[in-house]
């Protein structure tokens, strides 16, 4: 089950769940030591503010700034459902917002593409080295032109 957390009233969650459901389909976890079934693996998406990721930025990575997208994997089994829980991701919108402005396409695909980046961090993609951001990327490349979205990308 995919939580959305919708503080902002993001007028779309449900295209933000099928980013999310579609990823989970597409890309092989890299780091789930549980069997994998994405019908049976949970995740929350919390859409909120600059603010609220700059805290967690710094409160978790040291880093001073708001950025755009977090992901905190948990790769847990719930006693209760026995599911996998994959873990938590918080997307800024008013930096999607902006990021969508820049980029000159809309914020329902910027925020699509913030979702799937963050779920795969949650399936234990990374792009810390050039070879691990050749991964991801491709697996992210992936899932957006299945979502009818492969001129979009994640700016660094």
């Amino acid at each position: 089950m995919i939580h959305i957390d919708n503080q902002l009233d993001f007028p779309d969650a449900a295209l933000l769940e099928r980013a999310a459901s579609l990823t989970l389909e597409l890309a092989p976890p890299l780091n789930v030591e549980f069997e994998f079934d994405p019908a049976h693996a949970d995740l929350s998406i919390v859409l909120t503010d600059d603010r609220h990721l700059h805290e967690l930025n710094l409160d978790y990575l040291g880093v001073d700034s708001p950025t755009d997208v977090l992901s905190f994997p948990a790769a847990e089994i719930d006693p209760e459902t026995e599911d996998l829980y994959l873990g938590d991701i918080a997307i800024s919108i008013p930096r999607a917002t902006q990021q969508a402005q820049n980029a000159g396409h809309n914020v329902e695909a910027e925020m699509q593409l913030l979702v799937v980046h963050g779920v795969l961090h949650l399936l234990g993609y990374d792009h810390g080295t050039d070879g691990e951001k050749s991964v991801m990327w491709a697996e992210q490349a992936k899932v957006l032109e299945r979502l009818g979205l492969s001129r979009i990308q994640i700016e660094e």
